[in-house]
């Protein structure tokens, strides 16, 4: 049965300073750009928090970790046991596994498998990598990026985590490139579908394509200027991937301005109905 859950990134606003992840070539290390927020909860104060607004899981974004210690990993682990909500997901959201800089490549590579350990320790069921940001079109790109895909997630799963990918960035910006990146990477293949990351005419034969394959949807949908969805669209996208039998996480998404949970719930409202 779908349940809902929310991405730390629908509270981007609330949860502390973001911790962004940045290539330097200069150095030929990864560097961390702090960008200030409020901090209205903390991490360990989300579970609880979203629990107690009706959601069944989280899904985390990398750059929201305040430490990755292992102390703090476990306070994490322990937050979400005790209030009985699942971590689905931790969502890497740095890396480039196609880039041409094979300094970079390997960096990258190595700090996807630090963010595997890392997703083990604070028990989470998942990780989301990036497949990439060169062109759906390369299709050479498209074969590197889905044997290095099956090379973590060999490792991932001698950790007990999942490791799934997402239609983000360029390389899965079309659903062909989905398609020719799961049927290459192969039995363990799994990915997100983000409703707000398909374009064009053929935007929801997309999302129905890349939905049998999916762990969790991220419902995002077009806002007017005072943060409100387009409900004829979002029940569009809605049913296209309930249409494909999806069964799992429907996560909310919400970036538009105002206050990030009443924007949340003008999304659960419509969403609630197809879980």
């Amino acid at each position: 049965m779908s349940y809902l859950s929310l991405s730390t990134w629908s509270l981007h606003r609330n949860l502390g300073p973001l911790r962004w992840t940045i290539w330097n070539e200069e150095t030929r290390q990864h560097d961390t750009s702090v960008q200030e927020q409020p901090s209205i909860h903390t991490l360990l104060e989300l579970p609880a928090e979203a629990a107690r607004r009706g959601y069944q899981a989280v899904e985390v974004c990398h750059f929201h970790f305040p430490s990755t210690e292992p102390a703090y990993l476990a306070e994490i682990k322990q937050a979400f046991e005790t209030t009985g909500l699942s971590f689905d997901t931790l969502l890497l959201d740095y890396g480039d596994i196609t880039s041409s800089n094979e300094s970079r490549v390997a960096a990258d590579l190595s700090l996807i498998r630090e963010w595997i350990d890392i997703a083990s320790l604070c028990g989470a069921k998942q990780i989301r990598v990036v497949a990439g940001e060169a062109l759906p079109t390369d299709d050479e790109a498209i074969l590197a990026s889905a044997s290095r895909l099956s090379e973590l997630s060999a490792y991932g799963r001698t950790v007990g985590v999942k490791v799934v990918t997402e239609n983000f960035k360029s390389l899965t910006s079309t659903g062909a490139s989905c398609m020719k990146l799961l049927d290459a990477w192969g039995e363990h293949a799994s990915t997100i579908t983000d409703f707000g990351n398909f374009h064009g005419a053929h935007k929801y034969e997309e999302l129905a394509l890349t939905t049998p394959f999916s762990v969790s949807i991220h419902v995002k949908p077009q806002y007017d200027e005072n943060g409100y969805p387009d409900e004829t669209e979002l029940r569009k996208c809605l049913d296209a991937v309930s249409s494909s039998g999806f069964n799992g996480a429907f996560v909310l998404i919400y970036d538009g301005p105002g206050d990030m949970w009443e924007g949340l719930e003008r999304v659960k409202r419509i969403a609630a109905s197809y879980g």
